[in-house]
């Protein structure tokens, strides 16, 4: 234990001293003392000085420094692969049994030595049953989970029960170097032996198409010890082939073909698809030969309308992040070569309106319902932003400034992601005219502006409301800058994609009146849960919950289930749960003041068939993940070899941690129980000898 204190100790002598001469000068004139012995003297005088002396003591601030030990045991983790590909094998019936053998082993030969820690890893990490019933296999999140969760713990060691097959994320290795000095012992199921079969390894084709065009799809299929062999490969709609090529395997061990089909897209709506590749007797699996996938064929693109004065890189930047959706139809035009022509425009977006601007032009855009963004550079002064009518009041001069972004967590007109978020205070500033903006408090503000730290009041990018339509403004120019920062921070353009395509969809959704509303999604995959959101608003706007809403879903085999949404504050919520792979019809209605309600749309769910895919095992990655972390590389049913291997071992023991605490000598109780005995002391010594 040591003794630490903000004032040097040598600031006890002077304490002593002015203790000392207060007590003396405290009894000096005090009759009744002479009257008592020497000792008795002392005594009282001691308990004086001594409570004096403490108070002076507390007052300089003392701290004790004491140091603990703590021993903590290592931490043995068994990380249990629990997705479906495990019961693909031939001792996928032993593998149940060796588990609980292995368990049992583990925890009654190293209960006492190691803290032991059970996950499945699937396609999620959880500490749950193992089934063997995940549909895909992320063996890269289990050691991501291990490093996020046991950072800087006494991890002794890792076994990875797997058959070395992953279907989502990277390698696991590159996640497992993370570990240092924890060994990785593989437990390994499984045959790696290809089996005599062929499937349908991946499809590809676009989620959209357009009435009556033709739309590609790619079929690749993998076959194992099927040389010289041929197969049908056949593309079904409604049960009827509606496009089939023959496919001859490769005389090698391992063969792979890629097949390219055009379909056409003859009916609007979400149109069902199966891949269909003929079985070939011997083959290991036929569960593997068939494939659904979904397109939804749209009669009609949003057309969205770029227009401009000059030319300039904004434009350029918008109109390349729009035109890679295949909903959006994008014309970029100067306003010297445009026509004139909104027919069926979606979407105006007008850089710098203050060049050119012409109040009849703007009048018949405003007039035709159609939402604009507004892009408001040095170039538009606060005479022209006066006449937009948008809301937004400027006392900007001639002169101009940077202006950085950050985001207001208080919008919630849409949702961006966190990726999203958090790229925007490292974009560039957008330049615009120097002064102070206002806008309509009903403005939805998604940007403020921000000078270095300083976050001003002025929004940089809103949305104002009117009748029928949306409007937004960008107060700034330079967001070519954004699409290149986020191109040397991620390598690619995905977060400015989403940025600006969230803006774009958002404006071009119609203000919607009084009556229901309902969001879920167009496609998910079987291992999500469908969850359902509605809203109701009155005449007024304001949303109510005193409707009850029924909600009936109709799968694609004529099944339906019905169920009612469930109040979450000021919406309905409904959890449908998981669905079985198909197309779903859904309908959501309601009766208010004698009016009914109703809402209708399809989605579909699509199978997870990734597990199905695995034939063999890949104990290749298991024995890497081993040999790199000084492992070792085991069957499942050799476990007894990794545990007479971990008492042997002595790179996973018990580690002790020096600790140190810092306590005041104020919160020692003790002191003041202390201080309270020399006052009462003296208090009762007094008495005893007659002071009073």
């Amino acid at each position: 234990m040591h003794l630490l204190s903000d004032f040097s100790l040598w600031w006890l002598l002077p304490i002593g001293i002015v203790s000392f001469i207060m007590t003396v000068f405290y009894y000096r004139n005090v009759s009744w003392l002479n009257e008592l012995s020497s000792w008795k003297k002392n005594l009282v005088k001691s308990l004086r000085f001594s409570s004096l002396f403490l108070i002076g003591l507390l007052l300089l601030g003392l701290v004790f420094e004491a140091t603990h030990f703590r021993d903590e045991k290592p931490i043995f983790i068994s990380l249990i692969d629990n997705s479906s590909s495990m019961k693909n094998f031939k001792d996928s019936s032993t593998i149940a049994k060796n588990l609980e053998k292995y368990r049992a082993e583990l925890k009654e030969r190293y209960e006492d030595q190691f803290e032991l820690i059970e996950w499945t890893i699937g396609s999620q990490q959880g500490n749950g049953k193992v089934d063997f019933s995940e549909k895909s296999s992320n063996l890269e999140l289990g050691f991501e989970s291990i490093i996020s969760q046991f950072y800087n713990r006494n991890v002794g060691g890792v076994a990875l029960i797997s058959d070395g097959n992953y279907n989502v994320g990277s390698n696991p290795s590159y996640a497992a170097e993370k570990l240092n000095l924890t060994p990785i012992f593989s437990l390994s199921v499984g045959d790696t032996t290809p089996k005599r079969d062929h499937f349908i390894k991946n499809v590809s084709a676009n989620d959209l198409a357009y009435l009556n065009n033709d739309f590609p799809v790619e079929v690749d299929i993998e076959a194992f010890k099927l040389g010289g062999k041929s197969a049908v490969v056949s593309i079904l709609k409604n049960g009827a082939t509606v496009a089939s090529q023959k496919v001859t395997y490769d005389t090698q061990k391992k063969s792979f073909k890629q097949l390219d089909f055009q379909l056409k897209a003859d009916k609007v709506g979400v149109q069902s698809y199966t891949v269909a590749v003929s079985n070939i007797a011997g083959e290991y699996s036929i569960k593997n030969n068939r494939r659904n996938f979904y397109i939804e064929v749209v009669d009609a693109r949003s057309k969205i309308l770029l227009i401009s004065a000059a030319p300039h890189p904004d434009m350029s930047a918008f109109k390349d992040v729009l035109e890679r959706n295949e909903n959006y139809e994008v014309k970029s035009l100067l306003l010297k070569d445009w026509d004139q022509n909104i027919n069926k425009v979606d979407l105006v977006i007008w850089h710098e309106p203050g060049i050119q601007f012409d109040p009849a032009q703007h009048q018949r855009l405003r007039s035709a319902g159609i939402p604009i963004l507004y892009v408001l550079g040095q170039q538009t002064d606060a005479a022209e932003i006066s006449k937009l009518s948008i809301g937004l009041k400027s006392n900007s001069s001639s002169q101009s400034e940077e202006l950085e972004p950050t985001f207001n967590s208080g919008f919630n007109a849409f949702e961006l992601s966190e990726a999203c978020k958090t790229s925007i205070d490292f974009l560039p500033p957008l330049t615009a005219k120097f002064g102070a903006i206002k806008v309509d408090p009903s403005a939805e503000i998604l940007l403020y502006q921000r000078i270095g730290q300083i976050k001003k009041n002025d929004p940089l990018l809103f949305f104002s409301k009117g009748e029928k339509v949306k409007n937004g403004v960008i107060f700034g120019e330079g967001i070519w800058r954004w699409r290149l920062n986020d191109f040397i921070r991620h390598q690619n353009h995905d977060v400015f994609n989403e940025f600006i395509g969230k803006i774009a969809n958002y404006l071009m959704v119609k203000n919607q009146g009084m009556g229901l509303r309902v969001q879920l999604p167009k496609r998910m995959n079987s291992e999500e849960e469908l969850i359902v959101t509605a809203s109701f608003y009155n005449a007024s706007m304001e949303p109510i919950t005193s409707p009850k809403i029924d909600f009936i879903l109709t799968s694609d085999k004529g099944k339906q289930y019905k169920s009612q949404f469930a109040v979450a504050g000021s919406v309905y919520k409904l959890n449908q749960g998981k669905l079985n792979p198909g197309k779903y019809n859904w309908k959501a209605s309601t009766t208010f003041n004698g009016k009914k309600y109703m809402k209708s749309g399809v989605f579909i769910v699509e199978e997870i068939q990734l597990e199905k895919l695995e034939s063999f095992a890949n104990h290749s990655t298991l024995k890497q993940l081993s040999k790199q972390s000084n492992g070792s590389f085991h069957s499942l049913s050799s476990y007894r070899k990794m545990l007479d291997e971990l008492a042997k071992r002595n790179d996973i023991a018990t580690v002790t941690y020096e600790d140190h605490t810092f306590d005041d000598l104020l919160d020692y109780f003790i002191a003041f129980v202390l201080l309270f005995l020399l006052l009462a002391g003296e208090w009762f010594l007094r008495r005893y000898f007659g002071s009073y």
